[in-house]
């Protein structure tokens, strides 16, 4: 490399980036060649690790710019000004691209239709318009997923909407790709890799709302299919009120969470929304004079007034060793999004047992079973009577869409098989235009709260299992989710096939 040697060297310099549309700035950073005024003439500047590449690169380009070569920190500190300004500059197309957003499906698929030959890379703008209006319709639609699946003809987009999948479109085979591509390019994945999985993040600007959109991209056998989920920010967030519990049920969780030390856990399936439950707990409780911290994975809600830890199994950062760290910080309330193993479990119990008010998720079907699960992890039950406060069993409802659902009348082996009373008004899901023909419209969470009374800790002591202790708490009036249920569906809330798919037989 002789060449090396007659091109001038500057140490230790701050250059400020110069930047004109006629270079593609993104591939010229890609060789690491960058542009700056020196002595206010254009001028290249390389770097002597990247020369060959940079130099290569910049013979093709055919300007006539003297080469300045920098010391690495003063290179990486113009790359990263020119990092800057690339951002902001893929930003303002994103945004001004978004003004022209197609808000309704046969009008996308007909602008598709029309555009087929300009469809042709991930960075033309029917692509990125394309792929904002699907964000910007499955908001719309109040979809928590967007799922963007390769088949063997043709690709199809589904939403989840009210913890269902629907289908929203079909594309060519084509056209998906180029869509995932577009997708990888706002999440920073690598768009040449389509044999690994990837996961990232990405925020995108429309209607004038931020959303988070956690992004995973997964090899399939026709190619690559992609899950999108929609992330909430701390102002949509409900308040305990707006989960739609019974009032009761809301009074006694404001008791619970009056207490200074021990131990709330939420319970329940996938997708029962436990997270959202935790996150409006929290809210009800952060003051300025209480320091919260949390450890989840993944952070699902961008909270303001609240620290958040994301574990990351990668570099050892999981829900145990965060717990231990978050310990050391001075923390109020510590929340950890799932006590998945022993380790966990003590950790957690250990804090709730010297003053901290700690919240977590289980798995767990009922509210009850909670308390087999942490002793089979290994913890003794004198703790868990000295720590837990009380457990909440929860899961989502689908509503009947108020336009739509009829009168039904249920067979005898039904109502006397779920014990279900002779004076509900029952009703069944129907569909139109409104609930987009599924006949649902909304969700609403039901509970089961287990408090921690003396009674149970007498029961624990005594050894009794998780069925005598729900048969005893239930004599003594503890509210199923199979009761609520019932109610529910003699409302005329629900459907018999819902709140059978929801736990109604789950006694």
């Amino acid at each position: 490399m002789t060449g090396s040697m007659q091109i001038p060297r500057l140490t230790d310099v701050n250059l400020e980036p110069f930047w004109d549309e006629e270079t593609n700035h993104k591939l010229a950073m890609k060789h690491s060649l960058l542009f700056s005024l020196i002595e206010s003439k254009k001028s290249a500047i390389v770097e002597e690790e990247t020369l060959a590449e940079s130099l290569n690169y910049f013979a093709k380009l055919t300007l006539e710019y003297p080469l300045y070569m920098v010391d690495h920190e003063s290179f990486k500190r113009l790359e990263n000004k020119f990092l800057e300004i690339q951002t902001g500059s893929d930003f303002e197309e994103i945004s001004t691209a978004s003004d022209e957003l197609i808000e309704v499906e046969s009008d996308l698929l007909e602008f598709i239709q029309n555009s087929q030959d300009l469809l042709s890379s991930e960075a033309s703008a029917p692509i990125i318009k394309l792929v904002n209006s699907l964000f910007f319709q499955a908001i719309k639609r109040g979809a928590s997923d967007i799922h963007i699946e390769s088949g063997e003809r043709k690709g199809e987009v589904r939403l989840r909407i009210d913890g269902a999948l629907k289908k929203h479109l079909d594309l060519d085979k084509g056209i998906i790709a180029l869509v995932i591509n577009r997708v990888k390019v706002i999440s920073n994945l690598d768009i040449s890799e389509k044999r690994v999985p990837q996961d990232g993040r990405t925020q995108i600007s429309i209607a004038g709302k931020t959303l988070d959109v956690r992004v995973s991209v997964l090899p399939t056998y026709y190619g690559e299919r992609v899950v999108m989920r929609i992330l909430m920010q701390s102002e949509s967030i409900p308040t305990l009120r707006d989960l739609g519990f019974k009032e009761e049920l809301t009074e006694q969780f404001y008791k619970l969470l009056n207490h200074s030390h021990g131990m709330i856990l939420v319970t329940g399936p996938t997708g029962s929304g436990k997270s959202t439950t935790l996150h409006s707990f929290l809210q009800h409780i952060a003051t300025p004079d209480k320091n919260i911290i949390t450890v989840e994975d993944p952070v699902e809600y961008n909270a303001e007034n609240i620290n958040q830890i994301q574990v990351n199994n990668k570099v050892g950062l999981t829900f145990a060793s965060g717990l231990r760290s978050i310990l050391r910080q001075d923390p109020d309330v510590i929340m950890v999004g799932e006590i998945r193993d022993r380790e966990t479990a003590e950790i957690a119990l250990q804090s709730a047992l010297t003053g901290h008010l700690l919240l977590s998720t289980l798995h767990t079907n009922d509210a009850t079973s909670s308390l087999t699960r942490l002793m089979d992890m290994g913890i003794a039950d004198y703790l868990l009577s000295s720590t837990l406060l009380g457990v909440l069993a929860q899961r989502l409802v689908r509503k009947l869409c108020v336009e739509c659902k009829t009168p039904t009348v249920l067979s005898s082996f039904i109502m006397e098989e779920a014990s279900l009373s002779i004076e509900g008004r029952y009703h069944t899901a129907q569909g139109c235009k409104i609930c987009d023909f599924t006949g649902y419209k909304g969700r609403q969470a039901v509970g089961e709260l287990f408090e921690i009374g003396d009674e149970v800790k007498v029961m624990l002591k005594n050894g009794l299992n998780d069925h005598e202790i729900r048969d005893s708490m239930k004599r003594m009036g503890m509210q199923t989710i199979s009761d609520k249920l019932k109610d529910m569906m003699a409302d005329g809330m629900t459907s018999y096939e819902e709140a059978l798919r929801v736990g109604l037989m789950d006694r």
